[in-house]
């Protein structure tokens, strides 16, 4: 798809928001599931058991509490459709003194820049084009997260925590419209030495999106004489989230293990086109691998995304199949820097829309934090 053509969608999809006194939505802040750091997007979005790491925020804040010594930090920027859409993610993990709890901060922004403000294309004075009028806009979600992560166990056998996120989601879509948006998340996380178990649940009380609508004069007299509405405000109610994690760390020698994961992302906002679709109940599986050589190199696979589907792009041909988002992925730890690479697909295997994600891991010491050694 090119940049123009996805853009002059951008518009449409914005404009035709614009209709909706937007109540309980089946996709509703859907740029929070997106996933974060390369390390779980090259897992399959299976973290919610085996995460340790600052981006533990945003996946499961309860394995913030085993950051323990000092501050951590990550942060990763990937490109969606050649550059079109940007997704940027920065988090820290801050360890309190007691060594049982840690504070976090996320913040995330997913935007689409210079979609082309199509409203004056027509003069109305002519009825004739005139591309001069054309002008751009910016469409952009941003969530910032406050995480609290305690330690409820701590023994050689059994490490048990729980944590919470207060969010605070802001989106705007050029002058036209902006909404305010608040969400708590919660979550539990218990590891053993090879045994891992998450859970979590977002937007655990619903989260609610407030619009409101600003248009000058002359562009409500574009969208009266085009038969479009003109909304005032609304609001976008997203349902909780439940999402299950189970996984298994196999340790073969000193030097090598194999961590095995695999997380159930359970909806109850309508049916969708999951592995397991129902009404109200939607269960979508996540399944991940991670290699770990000497705790130096890590190798990651997963997939996500089952959904039914053509087997190809052919209409004429209508058997279905399930298709699925494979992903890859790689580390490498450099002292107390850890870069991860994920390679990962978009789309489907009928559509595929590949990319890659780099993201960073900052200790600010050389010494090994005291979280369970699932790097």
């Amino acid at each position: 798809m090119s940049r123009s053509k996805f853009n002059l969608l951008v518009l449409f999809s914005v404009l035709i928001c614009f209709h909706v006194k937007a109540q309980f939505r089946t996709y509703s802040n859907e740029f929070l599931n997106i996933g974060a750091g390369a390390r779980g997007l090259g897992m399959g979005g299976a973290q919610v058991a085996s995460v340790t790491d600052a981006t533990a925020g945003y996946w499961n804040p309860a394995a913030l509490a085993f950051i323990r010594d000092q501050p951590t930090f990550s942060a990763m920027h990937a490109d969606y459709f050649s550059g079109i859409g940007k997704y940027d993610f920065l988090a820290a993990a801050i360890p309190l003194n007691d060594d049982k709890r840690t504070l976090g901060i996320t913040a995330l922004r997913f935007g689409v820049d210079d979609i082309p403000n199509t409203l004056f294309l027509v003069d109305p004075q002519t009825g004739q084009l005139n591309y001069n009028n054309i002008s751009t806009f910016s469409s952009a979600d941003y969530a910032f997260l406050l995480s609290y992560g305690q330690v409820l166990k701590d023994d050689n056998n059994m490490k048990i925590a729980f944590g919470g996120n207060a969010k605070i989601i802001y989106r705007h879509v050029g002058s036209f419209a902006h909404a305010w948006g608040l969400g708590i998340d919660g979550g539990v996380q218990i590891t053993t030495p090879t045994w891992r178990a998450g859970a979590v649940v977002r937007d655990l009380t619903t989260t609610y999106n407030a619009w409101s609508f600003s248009f000058t004069d002359p562009e409500k007299q574009v969208l009266y004489l085009t038969d479009n509405d003109i909304p005032v405000k609304s609001t976008e109610i997203t349902q909780p989230r439940v999402i299950l994690g189970g996984g298994y760390n196999f340790i073969f020698n000193p030097k090598f293990s194999l961590l095995a994961e695999s997380n159930l992302a359970v909806t109850f906002d309508g049916k969708r086109n999951t592995l397991i679709s129902g009404k109200p109940v939607s269960i979508d599986p996540n399944l991940g691998l991670e290699a770990n050589i000497v705790d130096k190199v890590f190798i990651r696979a997963g997939i996500s995304n089952f959904q039914r589907g053509l087997a190809d792009s052919d209409t004429t041909n209508q058997k279905r199949v399930w298709l699925f988002q494979p992903s890859l992925g790689a580390g490498f730890r450099l002292g107390n820097v850890v870069i991860d690479y994920a390679f990962t697909n978009l789309a489907n295997q009928s559509n595929p829309l590949y990319t890659h994600v780099f993201s960073l891991r900052l200790d600010l010491d050389n010494k090994k934090t005291k979280s369970m050694p699932l790097y």
